[in-house]
């Protein structure tokens, strides 16, 4: 009976002992898996934060290139803008003025109508603003008439605010000494000296 009961205690304690140890087995393999699964984890969550820096890297990047490459359009569109104030202010006027001028207007007109008739002599076209049709039909009818030796076709046209357009009748080309053909002629002179004046360049 005591060898049954010490063969039964013994089997008890080697089954417990092997228990034992594969429980302890097991949950070691348990521990090491979750361990792994863990710093695998830990990883992936360390590229994702590093991915998304350098996506935010990138985007910060990208957004200050732009926010920098619109200030600098903004103050060349400004400049711009400056420089086409100051230039339309010193020429707009005077030119419009002059070109507006009925006493001048007819003093250029008859030195490019003589031009005309000393190359040879050809019927003329005359476009002059409408507004000051009044003050130079005496004009075109006697004085320039006779300086062109022969006939000048003259209309008035809103679209031509100042100055005239002319040119042999037949259409083959036509001269423009508009206000707005003055105006940019000599802004384009004017701009670049603005600019060096304005903004040193």
């Amino acid at each position: 009976m005591d060898k049954l009961q010490e063969l039964t205690q013994r089997l008890y304690e080697e089954g417990l002992s092997k228990g034992k140890a594969e429980g302890e087995e097991i949950l070691a393999r348990a521990k090491a898996e979750a361990e792994a699964i863990v710093l695998k984890a830990k990883e992936e969550a360390e590229q994702i934060v590093s991915a998304a820096e350098k996506e935010a890297a990138g985007f910060r990047t990208k957004v200050e290139g732009d926010v920098k490459m619109a200030a600098v359009q903004a103050v060349q569109a400004t400049r711009a803008d400056i420089e086409q104030l100051i230039v339309a202010k010193v020429v707009d006027g005077p030119v419009s003025a002059a070109l507006s001028e009925p006493d001048f207007l007819k003093g250029i007109i008859a030195e490019v109508a003589k031009h005309f008739s000393a190359q040879e002599p050809q019927d003329l076209s005359l476009v002059l603003p409408e507004r000051l049709k009044k003050e130079l039909e005496p004009f075109l009818a006697g004085e320039l008439a006779q300086i062109a030796g022969k006939g000048v076709e003259a209309s008035f046209s809103k679209k031509v605010a100042g100055g005239f357009r002319i040119g042999p009748r037949d259409g083959s080309y036509f001269i423009s000494l508009t206000d707005t053909d003055f105006q940019a002629l000599i802004g384009a002179y004017l701009r670049p000296a603005t600019k060096k004046l304005l903004f040193g360049e």
